[in-house]
């Protein structure tokens, strides 16, 4: 039995679905135990592209169940579309899904206040995906939110969400000049939506313990990465929920003994999709040739994604606060492009060098990257199978990423493809 968890280890988009869909092959039980729709997982298998949003990336292998965590919170729209497309891609049955009945669900009132404050306030808005996540979050914490099983009572489910629309309404008609929502038409299209979602929900934490107990291998995964978690990250720059690896017992309701490995997964670069600071970000020729090469867009909104040398002050800092054991290392071929690749070792604060993840996000904007520079391996990558057939170029700058951080690397993505993978440790299997 071995219980592994996969944490990105940056700003969100290390890669991690393509690390949970090949792991998936080993392990019995796949858990999604944080973030919501905001967050797209893309794999492609049997050169096809599929990107998930919701439901873990394990549901594309055979004989694997699926759970959806408490601490995920869910659209039941772009859910039940994502039930619809597996269902008719042959990838999904209702013995292979299964739902919390305690996560929250995003309302309409949520993605519409998401969308009107980030409008209202572009100077200082965040940049978020418009998707609801945090006003739905905000809910959570105020206790007036609406879960899964709120979903099955419609009289019930209409009061809670009339309650709540005393004040949405107040700030949508007086501060934003909106037209007023109405309760009982969200109530019955969303009544309709449980209907509908009834079928995949159970008590997700008493299932994940039997399994575990039972000897079955589980693996867990999270969405975003570990700088985009609500205390820990460069707040407020951040999402809304806790993306680092201790999320899962709270995520999931397992307790705390039912970990042996944490795995992290870093770009041999860093890439961050909206605002806030980013030490090593190339604004010139070299961000766009990662940006094109990586294929750096949003898997949710499209966006472009912000591009940058690798930042191992940041990557230390993920490492203590996940108490990460291993690392997978992906696109590395996306570097096979440059002539020279640098690694941010250290910060240049006020002429200070430091070598700690900065607390203070106004200290982190301020912040030089001290840079090592090593070749490039100015070759195509994506055929190696084993870590010798590397050039000795990317073996050097992998040997450096793991001096560096003191942490062994286990996997190595060379190509988008499942099969365009070096796996040096399988942590599901022994030896």
């Amino acid at each position: 039995m071995a219980n592994v968890v996969v944490v990105g280890m940056q700003w969100g988009d290390e890669g991690k679905g393509k690390i949970v869909d090949m792991l998936s092959e080993f392990s019995d039980i796949i858990v999604r135990f944080q973030g919501g729709n905001n967050a797209g997982h893309t794999i492609v298998a049997n050169g096809r592209k599929v990107v998930l949003h919701l439901i873990p990336s394990g549901v594309l292998h055979e004989h694997k169940k699926c759970y959806i965590g408490n601490g995920v919170v869910i659209d039941p729209k772009v859910l039940l579309d994502e039930i619809s497309f597996l269902k008719e891609s042959g990838f999904l049955d209702k013995n292979k899904l299964f739902i919390s009945p305690y996560a929250h669900v995003i309302m309409p009132y949520h993605r519409l206040l998401d969308s009107l404050r980030e409008e209202g306030s572009d100077k200082d808005c965040i940049g978020t995906t418009r998707r609801g996540i945090g006003p739905c979050y905000e809910d959570k914490a105020a206790r007036l939110g609406i879960r899964i099983i709120d979903l099955f009572d419609r009289e019930y489910l209409r009061r809670k969400i009339e309650f709540k629309l005393k004040e949405i309404n107040t700030l949508i008609v007086y501060l934003y000049k909106e037209r007023p929502l109405d309760a009982s038409k969200i109530a019955d299209e969303y009544f309709a939506y449980g209907e509908k979602i009834k079928e995949y929900v159970t008590d997700v934490s008493k299932s994940i313990y039997d399994d575990i107990k039972r000897g079955k291998h589980c693996l867990f995964e999270g969405a975003q990465g570990t700088l985009l978690d609500i205390d820990l990250g460069t707040y407020p720059f951040v999402t809304s929920s806790n993306t680092l690896a201790p999320s899962i017992f709270t995520g999931t309701g397992i307790g705390i003994t039912k970990v042996d490995e944490v795995i992290g997964i870093t770009k041999a670069y860093v890439t961050r999709v909206g605002k806030g600071p980013f030490p090593t970000e190339l604004l010139g020729e070299e961000g766009d040739i990662l940006r094109n090469i990586g294929k750096e867009y949003g898997a949710t909104t499209g966006r472009p994604r912000r591009c940058g040398y690798l930042d191992i002050v940041a990557l230390r800092y993920a490492i203590r606060i996940n108490g990460i054991t291993s690392l997978a290392i992906t696109k590395l071929d996306v570097l096979s492009v440059l002539r020279s690749i640098k690694i941010c070792t250290a910060y240049d604060y006020n002429g200070e060098r430091i070598t700690e993840f900065p607390s203070d996000v106004n200290v982190l904007s301020k912040c030089k990257p001290i840079y090592e520079e090593f070749k490039g391996f100015g070759s195509s990558i994506k055929n190696a199978r084993d870590i010798s057939e590397l050039p000795v170029e990317a073996r050097d700058y992998l040997n450096a990423i793991q001096v560096f951080l003191d942490v062994p690397i286990i996997m190595i993505s060379v190509g988008e493809n499942r099969e365009e993978t070096i796996v040096i440790k399988n942590p599901f299997l022994k030896g």
